[in-house]
């Protein structure tokens, strides 16, 4: 697949089996990643395999953050939210995790060590794609939470960026209609 054609068909593959991911895959991911541009090289990315009992480590902390958010942790629905949570990182049979760990450089810009991570997972779903896999990125407030960056030994500067939940796609992603990019470009001259 060339990469144009990557970039304009991949989609979010919300839904996969549960049928094991080759290593050498999930390694070749990982290594698209660690090509995407970095200004400075300062390499900030962290790359996490998460399988088997490793989803489950992170689901019992994705649960307790959630049921310390909860005005009545003990509450039906509160129970609820936490269980799913506790659920989440089962959803695929590989999730890998994105880190920033931000350079003490006093050159560096923290905007661009986000930058480079974001077009390193941008990499990563772009190499499961081309690979036959299914990819979605996951985030959202809980996944900048302190608890998250300790659960994988980040710095108290560095956080996850990505939730890269993988596997063989067991759905047939829909076509969207994207604006024209003419719509958003300006020519100057």
């Amino acid at each position: 697949m060339n990469i144009h054609d990557a970039i304009k068909t991949r989609r979010t593959i919300p839904l996969v089996s549960e049928q094991a991911v080759p290593a050498d895959l999930i390694e070749k991911i990982i290594e698209a990643g660690s090509y995407a541009p970095n200004h400075h090289k300062t390499e900030p990315w962290r790359f996490f395999v998460l399988q088997g009992d490793g989803r489950t480590k992170l689901g019992k902390v994705l649960r307790e953050i959630t049921s310390s958010q909860q005005e009545d942790p003990l509450s039906e629905s509160s129970i609820t939210k936490s269980e799913r949570s506790e659920r989440n990182p089962l959803r695929a049979p590989v999730v890998i995790a994105v880190g920033v760990e931000p350079s003490e450089n006093d050159n560096v810009i923290m905007k661009e060590e986000y930058a480079t991570v974001s077009s390193s997972v941008q990499n990563m779903l772009l190499t499961a794609h081309a690979l036959g896999l299914g990819a979605i990125w996951r985030t959202g407030a809980i996944c900048y939470h302190p608890k998250v960056s300790d659960f994988f030994g980040l710095s108290t500067k560095g956080e996850i960026v990505a939730f890269i939940y993988l596997g063989y796609p067991e759905i047939e992603p829909k076509p969207y209609k994207r604006t024209d990019y003419k719509e958003f470009t300006t020519w100057i001259n």
